[in-house]
C-alpha cells in the first residue's frame, strides 16, 4: 500500500506506508545502530531532522520510558524499512510522522555519497508526491541558523542530587541526555542544570566546581551564550563538554569547526587514544566537527576519518569528548571519562551548596 511519499532534495520522490500519519520536513540522516531506537527517538540532538534507521527492523522490543533521554520525541520524522505496531503507535501518540516499507539501504547509500539532504514527507490517506514537494521546498526556505536551542533547553534552573557529597556541576543544557546527568549523579556529583542561554550570574547562583558544555543538536554557532561563558571562566573552572559541547569550546578557544557530509551517527565508531594507543568502540550522534582545535590538544581521533574526538589541556584543566561517553544506546567503554572530568576538582576549592 503506497499513502506516503517522501520528497528529496536530490530530485526523487519515493513511495511508502504511512505508519503514524502527518505532513513534516527537515534533515533527512541515518543512524546505523541496531538497538537503542528509543533512546535516539528521544534524543535532543535529533531536533528538526528526519531519522532514516539502516537496520531493517524497529521497534521489536516495544517501547519502555525509562529507556527515554527525554521527555518527547526529537526527530521531524522516523523512516525505517519496517516498524513496528508498538514503535508506530507510539510515533502516532507523539504527533511524529513515520513511514516504511521503502529501501533503506538506497536512501543511506544516497545520503553516504551525497550528503545529508534536505527532505519533505507526506503520510497518510490524503498524502501525495505533490504535498510531499510542498514540505520539501518550505524546508529550503528554513534558516540555517535557527535559535534551536530554544527548543531544546530547560527554561528554568533544575537540580539533581542537591545533597551529594562530591563537586557541583553547572551543566549548560544545549539539548542534554537524561543519562549524562545520570552518569555525574552516579559518581554523587550535584548536578544543577541551567538553560542554554544561561548568565554568569546563572552560574555564579550554583557557585560550580565545574562548567559542562552538553551535547545538543545543529552548528554549534547558534550556542552564544555557552560559547560566553567558556571564554568567561577558562583557567578560572575546569571545563568539560561532549559532542556540541566540544564543538563549542573549541571555537570559543580559537578553534574553527565545519559541517560534515553525513556525520557520525551510531554506536560502533572507533576512536583511538592518542596517548594509549588504545581504541575503543563508541556512540556518536553530530552533524558538525572540529576542523581547528585552537588551544586544545587533539587526544583521540575517529579511526574511520581522523576527526578529532577528544580535546584537553592540562593547563586549561579542559577536558571534551566528541562521542558520547554516556551511551545509551551503545557501548559503555568510556564511561571513565566522568571519572575523569570530576578528578579535575580533586585541587579546585570546594563548592558552597546553594
Amino acid at each position: 500500500m503506497t499513502d506516503a511519499y517522501v520528497a528529496l532534495e536530490s530530485g526523487r520522490v519515493v513511495e511508502a506506508r504511512a505508519r503514524a500519519p502527518g505532513r513534516s520536513r527537515g534533515e533527512l540522516v541515518f543512524t546505523t545502530a541496531y538497538t537503542g531506537y528509543e533512546e535516539s527517538l528521544t534524543d535532543p540532538s535529533y531536533e528538526e531532522q528526519v531519522l532514516t534507521f539502516s537496520y531493517p527492523l524497529i521497534g521489536n522490543y516495544g517501547v519502555r520510558e525509562e529507556r527515554f533521554e527525554s521527555d518527547r520525541v526529537h526527530p521531524r520524522a522516523v523512516v525505517a524499512r519496517e516498524l513496528t505496531e508498538d514503535i508506530a503507535e507510539w510515533l502516532e501518540s507523539e504527533g511524529v510522522p513515520a513511514v516504511d516499507h521503502l529501501d533503506t539501504r538506497d536512501l543511506v547509500t544516497g545520503i553516504r555519497e551525497g550528503g545529508a539532504m534536505k527532505c519533505g514527507i507526506a503520510a497518510g490517506p490524503d498524502a501525495t508526491p505533490e504535498t510531499a514537494k510542498e514540505e520539501l521546498a518550505d524546508c529550503k526556505g528554513m534558516s540555517e541558523h535557527t535559535d534551536i536551542g530554544s527548543q531544546v533547553s530547560t527554561d528554568k534552573r533544575l537540580t539533581h542530587n542537591a545533597d551529594g557529597d562530591g563537586p557541583t556541576v553547572a551543566l549548560i543544557d544545549c539539548g542534554a541526555k537524561g543519562s549524562i546527568t545520570e552518569s555525574l549523579v552516579d559518581r554523587n556529583a550535584t548536578v544543577e542544570i541551567l538553560p542554554y542561554d544561561a548568565t554568569v550570574a546563572d552560574v555564579e547562583s550554583v557557585d560550580p566546581d565545574v562548567l559542562f558544555i552538553s551535547n545538543g543538536p545543529g552548528d554549534p554557532k547558534n550556542f552564544e551564550a555557552a560559547a560566553a561563558l567558556v571564554d568567561e571562566y577558562v583557567g578560572e573552572l575546569p571545563l568539560a563538554g561532549i559532542c556540541l559541547g566540544q564543538q563549542v569550546i573549541a571555537e570559543a578557544l580559537g578553534g574553527e569547526t565545519e559541517k560534515m557530509e553525513f556525520g557520525h551517527r551510531g554506536v560502533n565508531q572507533p576512536v583511538q587514544d592518542l596517548r594509549s594507543e588504545k581504541v575503543v568502540m563508541t556512540t556518536q550522534n553530530h552533524g558538525y566537527t572540529v576542523s581547528e582545535p585552537g588551544q586544545l590538544e587533539v587526544t583521540q581521533i575517529n579511526v574511520n576519518d581522523d576527526t578529532p574526538e577528544g580535546l584537553e589541556s592540562d593547563e586549561l584543566d579542559i577536558i571534551t569528548r566528541q562521542y558520547h561517553p554516556e551511551a545509551n544506546p551503545g557501548p559503555n567503554d568510556t564511561l571513565d571519562f566522568f571519572d575523569d572530568v570530576l578528578a579535575l576538582t580533586e585541587n579546585a576549592p570546594v563548592a558552597t551548596k546553594q
